[in-house]
């Protein structure tokens, strides 16, 4: 069964870890290109390329999980002016864009070096950036500006038409399904969707949507799940075949300090769809970076209903 996913980082990776557990499911992942924030902000900005952090984000993520160039690839400075904060695997990912000419050829490159269960593809190889008009009236150019922005988005768009890449576009079209997310939906999901020829050959496949864990601030404030899937179907033009939502109770102490940054969670509640697939997906993950528990679907769990939902939906 050939899968394609499509989203940003660390939504769509934790998927994949899950996903390429299965030999009979084949991985192809799209990822948007619209990342400024960060390391890749910086690496867009200064060697005028595509972010790169989305894209090794979900290489390392189809990598033997024990890999030791997966970890290199992974490794993050936290020391120096220059380095600090810079992912080693983005820079390497710089270099090997200077190296073969192209960004698109250098994941391949380096997911052959890395000898990935699947494969990684960037939506489009033009260097595009988000534009949101906000409920204030105002425009705002950029993904962190957006986010920053912190006021209701009415609607998103690209600052400027862009081609797909054509590999992304063979791989959808063989593709037995399709799956958007989980992640930021406007800034990790809809980027996708807003290439219009990857939005029309989606839209001949069938669709599963993930929905998120938790709101994002800034981005889907108080939105429910219904709310979610109303505004991807606004950009997609269609509606998706199935919903997938977690069910499982946060503990007390992570939802009251999500909530304290303005996040709540994703739930079913009154919306009632025939679409919905409920189940238990969380996972708790420690961050490296201060050592709290972070809220994030199992990547097991949620594979394992990906893959039997797709393979209910092949059978159609």
């Amino acid at each position: 069964m050939n899968v394609v996913a499509l989203g940003g980082g660390t939504g769509l990776s934790t998927l994949l870890k899950g996903l390429k557990l299965f030999s009979d499911v084949s991985i192809t992942a799209i990822v948007t290109v619209t990342d400024e924030g960060g390391s890749s902000g910086i690496i867009r900005e200064e060697l005028n390329i595509l972010p790169p952090g989305d894209i090794r984000n979900n290489i390392v993520a189809l990598a033997e999980d024990e890999s030791l160039m997966a970890k290199v690839m992974s490794y993050r400075f936290n020391e120096g002016k220059t380095f600090k904060n810079h992912s080693l695997g983005n820079l390497v990912i710089a270099a090997l864009t200077k190296i073969t000419g192209g960004f698109a050829t250098a994941i391949e490159r380096l997911s052959d070096t890395l000898a990935i269960k699947g494969t990684v593809l960037p939506v489009t190889e033009d260097t595009v950036r988000l534009v949101a008009k906000m409920s204030n009236g105002k425009s705002v150019v950029g993904e962190m500006n957006i986010v920053k922005a912190n006021k209701k988005i009415v609607h998103i768009t690209l600052d400027k038409e862009a081609k797909a890449y054509p590999r992304a576009i063979e791989a959808i079209i063989k593709s037995d399904v399709a799956v958007l997310g989980p992640g930021s939906l406007y800034t990790s999901i809809i980027p996708n969707v807003l290439v219009d020829e990857v939005r029309e050959k989606l839209n001949e496949k069938p669709r599963i949507f993930i929905a998120n864990l938790m709101t994002q601030p800034g981005e889907t404030d108080d939105f429910t799940l219904e709310d979610h899937v109303r505004v991807l179907e606004k950009y997609l033009k269609k509606p998706v075949e199935k919903i997938i939502v977690n069910n499982e109770k946060v503990p007390l102490d992570i939802l009251e300090r999500y909530r304290k940054k303005g996040a709540n969670v994703v739930l079913k509640n009154n919306f009632n769809d025939d679409r919905i697939v409920e189940a238990p997906l969380i996972s708790l993950e420690i961050d490296p970076n201060d050592g709290s528990e972070k809220l994030r679907h199992d990547p097991v769990k949620l594979a394992n209903l990906v893959r039997k939902i797709a393979l209910e939906l092949v059978k159609k």
